[in-house]
């Protein structure tokens, strides 16, 4: 039976109200930076405790459905054909950030620290990581209760768990796959960790009209944390005209493009990243191209500030005539 489907007794109450970001156990919630983030902000201020050192970090951001679980997965895949140890965190109550590269979906954080009363002591790590395809170390984070909570605290236990069991020492590359195209503080929580942030989009006007609110977020948190733009990647489109056209307005830059190749979207099916898929034409080309962008991400990239629209200009440049 699920945590959440029985009646919690009272220490199983205030484990609720600790996912919640409340007041729990006689601690008082984390605290917080008022506008310094932006005009209006109210944003959880990280522990210098949880800082991630020694690996590359990057947190792939987009609007919801364009693809950035499928990005994120072959991502890690191009990383670990390279060589390089990486760990995958998937930031989204579906917890199916990673099942391409485990062949399963894997049980949350969340729940599994809900299972133990919040106890993480009890837990090891092969509680809350599965090692997927190539090595590459998968983590659910999940997130709260619906309607409750702040994903931001979520990412903040999943880091300190994993720094607790001394699983961030031995990464290269940490990535980060967060939720849809939410620019709460919540779930930018992943951008105080980030060395660079990326952007899935497609060509057409939602996903670069959600790509430039995306944009002023991570904008927001620079301003207090190390995390820049690496630059967006063209995701399931035949031509990029509208992304680049964007891009060139407001100073970003296009670093990938993944045709809108079906062999993709099957891969998805099957559970499986490319690199495990047959050798197909349309397969290898998109495998060399996360290939390409894994390298381009490791090499370093520059950090674009770029600047967002006011929504009646990102109107006027892509809407309609």
């Amino acid at each position: 039976m699920s945590p959440l489907d029985h009646k919690q007794p009272p220490a199983g109450r205030a484990a609720m109200r600790e996912a919640a970001g409340l007041e729990a156990r006689g601690l008082t919630a984390p605290p917080t930076l008022r506008g310094q983030d932006g005009e209006g902000s109210v944003q959880v201020h990280q522990d210098a405790d949880l800082r991630i050192e020694g690996a590359k970090v990057f947190s792939v951001y987009g609007k919801g459905g364009i693809g950035k679980s499928t990005t994120s997965s072959n991502l890690s895949a191009a990383f670990a054909s390279l060589g390089k140890r990486v760990l995958q965190i998937g930031c989204d109550p579906k917890h199916d950030s990673t099942f391409t590269l485990t062949g399963r979906l894997q049980p949350t954080v969340i729940d599994i620290l809900k299972d133990v009363d919040f106890h993480a002591e009890e837990l090891r790590p092969e509680d809350f990581v599965t090692e997927g395809w190539g090595g590459v170390q998968c983590i659910e984070a999940g997130g709260p209760p619906a309607g409750t909570g702040c994903g931001g605290y979520v990412v903040g236990q999943t880091v300190k768990l994993l720094k607790q069991h001394h699983m961030l020492e031995d990464a290269d590359v940490v990535i980060f796959d967060v939720l849809g195209d939410v620019v709460c503080g919540g779930f930018a929580a992943p951008l105080q960790h980030a060395d660079r942030a990326v952007i899935v989009t497609a060509n057409d006007f939602d996903s670069i009209y959600a790509m430039n609110r995306i944009i002023a977020a991570v904008q927001a948190k620079s301003a207090n944390y190390k995390v820049r733009l690496a630059g967006c990647i063209a995701n399931r489109s035949r031509d990029t005209d509208e992304v680049d056209r964007f891009c060139e307005k407001v100073g970003f830059k296009r670093i990938a493009h993944m045709p809108d190749f079906d062999a993709i979207r099957r891969s998805r099916l099957k559970k499986k990243t490319l690199f495990e898929m047959p050798d197909e034409d349309d397969i290898r080309i998109a495998r060399a191209e996360y290939v390409r962008l894994a390298e381009t991400l490791w090499a370093g990239t520059d950090p674009l500030a770029p600047a967002p629209l006011p929504d009646r200009e990102i109107f006027e440049l892509l809407g309609f005539d």
